[in-house]
């Protein structure tokens, strides 16, 4: 086995400072060679340094990622980045890039995982999913055989920045993948279950007999964990202080912490799963040769093959395709024809038995309904588009639109009788990962939107209102408009920098309109419960601080390590996790996901050391792990997506690694919060 670790800079004697090429800052040498002083300013988007590998380039084969130790020493929170490039690196293609978050005088490790890219194997066409069997395809984005370079940077930072950065290394032991059968002997390769055909691992099913065996033997663990004492019916803490009790779920803060508090007035952490119940489907268009023993050329299966499905995103977007669902084949031949009750009421079972007590987000209404186990609501809604607007999911909503207003109030309208004045339900998640940009980009694209877009006609409102004349808004812009019918008329954008002041009040208007339209409408149906937000992914601090104004419990996707440090620009407000998780190749998948991890072992270590984290945290009120099952192993339909991200497989077996880091942290949740 090789070297765990393999420094890849000392910043001694014989390091050349001039061999550093710095962008938008200044280097200096800290502690007789120990660290290296990174001072960034904040006029450039991007500032940081490239640091070339001194022979040209390193073999990093046998590690599995990029290891290097930062502290923040300047008086702000702020982020640092590293990213590992191949020849040809864009920040996307041709690299990974990691990200540390660190308060003022915080210190932490910045890892960069790595996900490598493997070669096509030869005669075969492998299409549609994020990773591939054996990493072959281009699952992956970088060759760990010739890294050229590392950048360490701060993301678009409002206010100067200083790092010390120490000890850049390659770490982790990389055991490659057993290599693949010949082309001619590789199909079919997911077999009836929808499993990989040539690798066998732990709880790997064979048989459907085996496959059925499965429910016998898990009740025995389940009987065997009934779940944590102490807790009430809703999870909540039973043995802990009593407040007051308004008959549904709210905040207060106590101690220094913030807490939930259960409609019975005892304190509430909330700890779950995304996605219970929620059965995803693999396109099976162009496949056939794929698999084995085809489960939806069985009648009695049959009813899972969906057509007229339309993905987002990969291979098949813009087409039309048809799917097929593994996961809830297996569980109707695995439970029979009652699986859909005796699979929700198990649902439940399973969240106690290991210590949770939300179903969260994206979760089926089967499972919830059940009303066993307290759970989030899931709101989204249509409007017109801002059309100079961009993002993954689509474009940001013009939220000065009256349809925008429609739309929430509408589907608010829909969760009256469902969710709406449910005591079980926790609060609502409106909206997921939109495009907030950074801190001008909303309302750069107002003026990139045509004359008749609704923020656009708001926007140049307001500036009339504050310089009155064009030529006083060309004067502070630098810009030539000829009235204020030709800034309409033009989807021309100005020089970000001298108009920052004017982009930013209007991006705070753009956010506060948002985050206040959206809580009127779910007060106005739900008076008594939860605004949770909407579950901020990229995020800058306008928008955080707007999100802070009007959530009652600000929402965050964190794909992180360690959340313990983790800071808000929202405030002082109640934090919850929305989704995480970590994944492993140990067992048959093909993507790690966005946490990757060597094995189940340490994915069971990681899930433990990141819930510890967020209950050490103040703010945290809760932490839901993205998400109850793998996706399946071809790839989601909508976005090519096949992670090792589930607490169960897609025979519905559960990990039991992860199973009992949850257990071990969940059985203790409440003792380990109130420290």
């Amino acid at each position: 086995m090789a070297s765990l670790m393999m420094v890849l800079f000392a910043f001694g004697a014989g390091f050349d400072m001039a061999k550093v090429q710095v962008t938008g800052g200044t280097i200096a040498p800290v502690g007789d060679g120990q660290g290296l002083k990174l001072s960034f300013g904040h006029a450039m988007d991007w500032p940081g340094i490239t640091l070339r590998a001194p022979e040209g380039h390193w073999n990093l084969d046998s590690y599995s990622e990029v290891a290097i130790d930062v502290k923040n020493v300047g008086p702000a929170p702020a982020t640092v980045c590293c990213r590992v490039d191949n020849p040809g690196a864009d920040g996307v293609r041709n690299c990974n890039t990691g990200t540390l978050q660190l308060d003022a005088g915080a210190s932490g490790t910045l890892l960069v995982p790595f996900n490598r890219r493997g070669t096509t194997l030869a005669g075969i066409k492998l299409f549609g999913m994020r990773g591939y069997p054996g990493q072959a395809g281009e699952g992956g984005t970088i060759v760990t055989a010739n890294v050229t370079q590392l950048l360490v940077f701060t993301p678009k930072p409002s206010a100067d920045t200083t790092f010390v950065i120490a000890n850049v290394r390659a770490q982790g032991h990389y055991e490659a993948p057993a290599p693949l059968p010949p082309a001619d002997k590789f199909m079919p390769f997911i077999d009836t279950f929808g499993q990989y055909i040539h690798k066998d691992w732990p709880g790997k099913v064979h048989s459907l007999d085996e496959l059925k065996g499965r429910v016998a033997e898990e009740a025995k663990d389940l009987d065997a964990h009934p779940g944590p004492d102490g807790w009430d019916k809703w999870g909540g803490w039973s043995e802990g202080p009593k407040l007051e009790a308004s008959g549904f779920f709210r905040t207060e803060k106590v101690n220094g912490k913030w807490w939930l508090v259960d409609p019975d007035g005892r304190l509430f952490w909330s700890h779950g799963f995304d996605g219970v119940g929620a059965m995803e489907t693999t396109p099976t268009d162009e496949r056939d040769a794929w698999w084995q023993d085809f489960p939806g050329a069985d009648p009695q299966l049959k009813e899972f093959i969906f057509k007229g499905l339309h993905p987002l995103h990969g291979y098949y977007a813009g087409k039309t395709v048809t799917g097929f669902s593994f996961s809830y084949a297996n569980l109707k031949r695995k439970y029979g024809p009652d699986w859909k009750q005796t699979w929700a009421a198990l649902a439940h079972r399973r969240l106690r038995s290991w210590g949770a007590n939300t179903i969260a987000n994206w979760s089926m209404a089967e499972v919830k309904n059940l009303r066993r186990t307290p759970y989030v609501a899931t709101v989204g809604f249509g409007g017109k588009q801002l059309e100079g607007s961009q993002g993954y999911w689509g474009k940001f909503r013009d939220v000065f639109d009256p349809s925008f207003k429609q739309g929430i109030v509408a589907a608010m309208r829909n969760e009256k009788g469902r969710t709406a004045g449910d005591p079980w339900c926790l609060g609502f998640f409106v909206d997921n990962e939109i495009a907030w940009g950074d801190d001008t980009s909303l309302a750069m694209a107002a003026l990139a939107s045509p004359a008749e877009e609704a923020a656009k006609q708001v926007f140049v409102a307001d500036l009339k209102a504050k310089y009155a004349t064009i030529e006083a808004l060309n004067a502070a812009w630098g810009t030539k408009h000829a009235s204020w019918e030709a800034l309409l008329a033009t989807r021309d954008t100005p020089d970000k920098q001298k108009a920052r002041a004017d982009l930013t009040a209007f991006y705070t208007k753009t956010a506060e309109t948002y985050f206040s339209v959206i809580r009127d409408a779910v007060k106005a149906v739900a008076p008594d419960q939860l605004y949770l937000g909407c579950r901020f992914a990229w995020v800058n601090d306008l928008a955080a601080i707007a999100g802070g104004k009007y959530c009652d419990v600000v929402s965050y996707n964190l794909y992180q390590r360690d959340i313990s440090k983790f800071h808000s620009a929202a405030g002082d407000k109640p934090l919850i996790v929305g989704e995480f998780h970590f994944g492993a190749l140990d067992r048959g998948q093909f993507h790690t996901g966005l946490g990757p991890v060597g094995s189940q072992e340490e994915r069971a270590k990681a899930y433990l050391n990141y819930v510890e984290g967020a209950l050490r945290h103040p703010q945290f009120v809760g932490a839901h792990w993205f998400q109850y099952q793998d996706e399946p192993t071809t790839g989601r339909f909508y976005d090519e997506e096949n992670y090792q991200i589930g607490f169960i497989d897609g025979c519905d077996t559960p990990y039991a690694e992860t199973v009992a880091a949850a257990r071990e942290v969940g059985y203790h949740l409440y003792a380990i919060r109130s420290r």
